[in-house]
């Protein structure tokens, strides 16, 4: 099973407290591949809503194919996830009575097809955030004084 990431939402892990992922397919147009397969996208501000008993991503941008022709997209449009029903059913159970979000975590390719990794989140207060940082800088601070003394 070869995959090949293509981009990767680090905002999403510092905003917000991942529950649990799922894998979701994406309807894209031939330009869509093509500009994806140049890493040409951002899912940083990018979020997944349930409407009408499917599941939309908005706000993910996907750039313009330059070769294309009058053909190409428009490189922010909504675009529908693909997911079983009953997996649409329990994100939309979950995000309308527990308040969590459906953020988009990862971009890849998974034996040529472009899969989206979901994960169910919950947001991180400001001071969530400052203990990680703090966390990582004394992380980093313990490595530097390990490395000195070796």
């Amino acid at each position: 099973m070869s995959s090949k990431t293509i981009t990767v939402n680090r905002k999403a892990y510092h905003d917000y407290h991942i529950l649990e992922s799922i894998e979701a397919g994406i309807v894209l147009t031939g330009t869509e591949i093509k500009s994806i397969r140049n890493g040409r996208v951002n899912i940083r501000d990018s979020y997944a809503k349930p409407e009408k008993n499917e599941l939309w991503l908005f706000n993910a941008h996907i750039a313009a194919y330059q070769p294309g022709s009058y053909q190409n997209h428009d490189p922010n449009r909504p675009r529908k996830l693909l997911l079983h029903r009953d997996q649409i059913d329990y994100l939309s159970g979950i995000v309308n009575k527990k308040g969590l979000t459906i953020a988009p975590l990862k971009l890849y390719l998974k034996r040529g097809i472009v899969k989206l990794e979901l994960g169910v989140a919950r947001g991180k207060r400001m001071f969530d955030k400052r203990e990680v940082i703090a966390r990582r800088e004394a992380d980093r601070e313990m490595e530097r004084s390990l490395k000195r003394k070796a």
